[in-house]
């Protein structure tokens, strides 16, 4: 029986929302931007209503610069740096970064996630401790605007959706201005090196030195 693309990506042990995980992961960013509340009812009672729509555990950092548009709930431990821009249907595990300039938007992070210089995070799930260098970019959108395929070894799917980032596994490295194209599926503990364009499927534990397209 194939290995389903969450048990390959994720530990489920880091994040509140391992039952929303029980079909293949692109579909969490559907419950995102049209199901938000299963989200914010399973909260525990830890978390509070900060304004409306936002959701913060205790301990967690917001800068004054910083912008967070509800629906989105953050995680003990966090920190939104300044100049952070957080635009709707955002769900942040604990003691995570969430940097100068980075935009998060319709995302999923697990526990221990750094987003921390100049980085787009759009219509993405980033597993546990996965890290963006500087400017890395998650693009979300084909330049026809047709849905974007996902494909992991030689099975390819259709995610139905025409804004589909990338699914990023636990403990993976992108290095600084790596753009990573849409639909994209990366493995746990690869390492992408700084300036690398690619897209696809990339295997767990690849290191990936150069552009590569599949």
């Amino acid at each position: 029986m194939r290995e389903s693309i969450t048990n390959q990506l994720f530990d489920l042990n880091y994040t509140l929302f391992p039952h929303l995980f029980h079909d293949e992961p692109w579909h969490v960013l559907n419950l995102l931007e049209n199901q938000f509340d299963a989200f914010i009812s399973a909260l525990p009672n830890t978390y509070f209503e900060w304004k409306p729509g936002v959701w913060l555990e205790e301990n967690v950092s917001v800068a004054t610069t910083a912008f967070i548009e509800g629906p989105a709930i953050i995680g003990s431990g966090t920190e939104i740096r300044h100049g952070a821009f957080i635009r709707k249907n955002v769900v942040i595990g604990n003691n995570c970064v969430i940097g100068n300039s980075t935009e998060v938007k319709n995302a999923l992070l697990f526990d221990g996630v750094q987003v921390p210089h100049f980085n787009y995070v759009g219509d993405s799930i980033l597993g546990f401790k996965a890290h963006l260098g500087a400017g890395a970019i998650l693009s979300n959108f084909r330049f026809d605007g047709k849905n974007i395929s996902i494909r992991t070894g030689n099975t390819k799917f259709n995610s139905g959706r025409n804004k589909m980032g990338s699914l990023i596994g636990d403990h993976a490295e992108i290095g600084a201005n790596c753009v990573i194209l849409p639909g994209s599926v990366i493995g746990k503990n690869v390492q992408i090196y700084p300036l690398v364009s690619t897209g696809g499927f990339i295997p767990a534990h690849t290191v990936v030195k150069k552009s590569i397209f599949g």
